[in-house]
């Protein structure tokens, strides 16, 4: 996997002096992790550093739903705002944050108990979210393209005119939207002593079907590229066991919008390319991986 080497600056560290009237001379770990953006620790907190061409507006509406959740549960981590009010300040062209240091290590996703906790964590996010209420996301996110039905034109290979068909008529239903994480697989999140600690990284919040974000989970947390259909149907069972708001959802509804998951991870792997990161041996089998999946899971 390759990640961001964006490093920190002396005029980093000295926006956050002035911004947050905190001091940033310590010395700055490179924390593991961030495909877009770099995080250092230094002392309790962790300076974050977005991607050039991620603009302020679509980062305060996402750190709005972080802010959102930490109110309502420990779990989630939400930035610290500055003296302005602002969540982030743009320094040498990119968008700056800071946020409390969780101690804690990526969870184990092979671990079946893991799992569980994990559904059980996103059915009470998605409570502390359902009352949100944000205006329109400033930009749309990655994950909305081909959402609703229009065939996408950035992934052609992964065309798929059943798959269209299906996601309009399933959004015709008039399904509950509400905020949703966007990115909720193990790597967002931190477990400690056998719990998970935390909720991390919200750049790609959105608005969408609480079902949606389900499937997607079941896929991320999973021991196979595609997971099984008893560990898909397992996690969402933990999930609409512990209270989230999804509705029902059968085994087609789950692995159609995993496939949507799908293509659009493989968006995004050819937007990265056009973007310059160059992808080692294990990125482009992943990625080769994850293509088959989309076709071995169609109904």
């Amino acid at each position: 996997m390759i990640y961001a080497e964006t490093p920190l600056t002396d005029p980093m560290r000295e926006s956050i002096r002035r911004s947050w009237d905190r001091p940033a001379d310590g010395p700055a770990v490179r924390l593991f992790g961030g495909e877009e953006s770099a995080a250092y620790r230094i002392g309790d907190l962790v300076v974050r550093i977005g991607p050039a061409w991620r603009g302020e507006s679509e980062t305060e509406w996402c750190h709005a739903v972080a802010l959102h959740a930490a109110e309502r549960m420990p779990e989630a981590v939400a930035p610290l705002r500055a003296r302005s009010g602002a969540t982030v300040v743009r320094v040498e062209g990119r968008p700056l944050s800071l946020w409390p240091h969780v101690p804690g290590e990526w969870p184990d996703e092979d671990d079946p108990a893991v799992r569980t906790r994990a559904a059980e964590l996103l059915a009470r996010l998605h409570r502390a979210l359902a009352s949100h209420r944000p205006p329109p996301r400033p930009a749309p996110s990655f994950a909305e393209i081909g959402m609703y039905g229009e065939p996408p034109e950035d992934v052609p290979a992964l065309a798929d005119p059943d798959l269209d068909w299906w996601l309009a008529a399933f959004h015709d239903r008039g399904l509950a939207r509400q905020v949703v994480h966007g990115d909720y697989y193990s790597g967002n999140t931190l477990a400690r002593d056998g719990r998970l600690v935390a909720v991390l990284d919200w750049d790609e919040c959105l608005v969408a079907t609480p079902e949606f974000e389900v499937a997607a989970a079941a896929l991320e947390w999973s021991d196979a590229p595609a997971g099984s259909a008893e560990q898909r149907c397992r996690f969402v069972a933990d999930y609409h066991r512990a209270g989230g708001t999804a509705g029902p959802m059968d085994d087609e509804t789950v692995v159609q919008l995993i496939r949507h998951r799908l293509r659009r991870e493989a968006a995004y792997f050819e937007l990265a390319r056009k973007r310059g990161v160059q992808h080692d041996q294990d990125d482009l089998e992943y990625h080769e991986e994850r293509n088959a999946a989309f076709f071995e899971l169609k109904p």
